[in-house]
C-alpha cells in the first residue's frame, strides 16, 4: 500500500507568527513505503514558540533518517518494529530536545515550549506519540481521536469532576498540563493500532478543530472523496477558510493521509 498526504499550515486571523511546524516524509524500504508525519504547536502564551516546534521538527526529522532505519531492519519482534523499542527511541528524542529548548529559553530569558503529535505508518501498524493538545485522528465511517489531550480539562473529565460539554467552554480548557520544553519532565502517551486501505489519518494543531464540529469534517474530509492529493489539500484549505471565518483566534495547521 501507497500513501497520498498532503499538509497545510496558516498564521490565522489574530496571531502575528505562525508558531506550528509540520513535517512529512516518506521512505522506499525493503518492508514497503514508510510514512512519518507529525504537527508541533508552539506555545502561543510563551514567547519564541516558532522556534520551539522548529527545534522539534528538525529533531524528528533527523531521527526518521538516522535512527529509524536501525529500528526498521535490525530492532523486530515477531516480523515487525519493536514497538518497546520505538518508544525507548521516542523518549531518548524528547527528552533531549526537551533539555535543549528548556536551555534556549534560559538563555533567552523567555521560556518556549511546543505540543508534539508524530505518527509512523508501517507495515501495517500506525504508531504515535502525543504531548500536549494536537491530536491524531482517524476517518472511516466515522472520526476518531486515536489520542488523547494532556490538558487540565482532559484531567478533570477522565476523574468525574467535570462533563466533556463543560470542558469545551471551560476558562482553562487550553491549559497544557505538559509540553516541551516547558516542564521539568514530560511522559508522552503512545499508541499503537492496525490500518487498513482507504483509511484516512488527521494530524492538526487545536486551532484546526476548535470551531469545526465532527459531523462537518466527516462531510468535508469522508476518506470516499479523498482520492487525490489536490482534493485533500482542497480539503484542508477550505476547513482553514472556514475556520478564520468562525474567528478561530490560534495558528492552523493540519496533515491529512490517506492509504492508498
Amino acid at each position: 500500500m501507497g500513501f497520498l498526504s498532503i499538509a497545510h499550515t496558516d498564521i490565522g486571523i489574530r496571531k502575528n507568527t505562525n508558531q506550528d511546524s509540520v513535517l512529512i516524509k516518506e521512505a522506499s524500504t525493503d518492508y514497503g513505503t514508510v510514512h512519518f508525519s507529525v504537527i508541533c504547536d508552539g506555545m502561543g502564551g510563551l514567547a519564541k514558540g516558532e522556534v520551539a516546534s522548529a527545534t522539534l521538527i528538525r529533531a524528528f526529522s533527523r531521527w526518521f533518517e538516522e535512527d529509524f532505519p536501525f529500528l526498521l531492519y535490525e530492532k523486530r519482534t515477531d516480523g515487525r518494529i519493536d514497538y518497546n523499542a520505538l518508544q525507548k527511541s521516542w523518549n531518548q528524542l524528547v527528552d533531549e530536545i526537551n533539555v535543549k529548548i528548556a536551555g534556549y529559553g534560559d538563555t533567552c530569558h523567555a521560556p518556549c515550549g511546543t505540543t508534539l503529535a508524530a505518527l509512523l505508518l508501517a507495515e501495517g501498524r500506525y504508531y504515535i506519540v502525543n504531548v500536549g493538545d494536537s491530536r491524531v485522528y482517524l476517518l472511516r465511517e466515522n472520526m476518531q481521536s486515536l489520542t488523547k489531550d494532556q490538558t487540565f480539562v482532559q484531567r478533570e473529565v477522565d476523574e468525574g469532576r467535570m462533563t466533556p460539554e463543560e470542558a469545551a467552554v471551560h476558562p482553562q480548557k487550553n491549559v497544557l498540563l505538559q509540553c516541551v520544553g516547558a516542564s521539568p519532565i514530560v511522559v508522552p502517551d503512545f499508541y499503537e493500532g492496525v490500518y487498513k486501505e482507504k483509511d484516512v489519518f488527521l494530524l492538526c494543531s487545536d486551532g484546526f478543530r476548535h470551531v469545526i464540529t465532527e459531523d462537518e469534517f466527516i462531510k468535508i474530509l469522508n476518506p470516499r472523496g479523498m482520492t487525490t492529493e489536490k482534493i485533500m489539500k482542497d480539503a484542508a484549505v477550505y476547513c482553514t477558510e472556514l475556520n478564520k471565518q468562525r474567528k478561530e483566534n490560534d495558528n492552523i495547521s493540519v496533515i491529512i493521509t490517506k492509504i492508498d
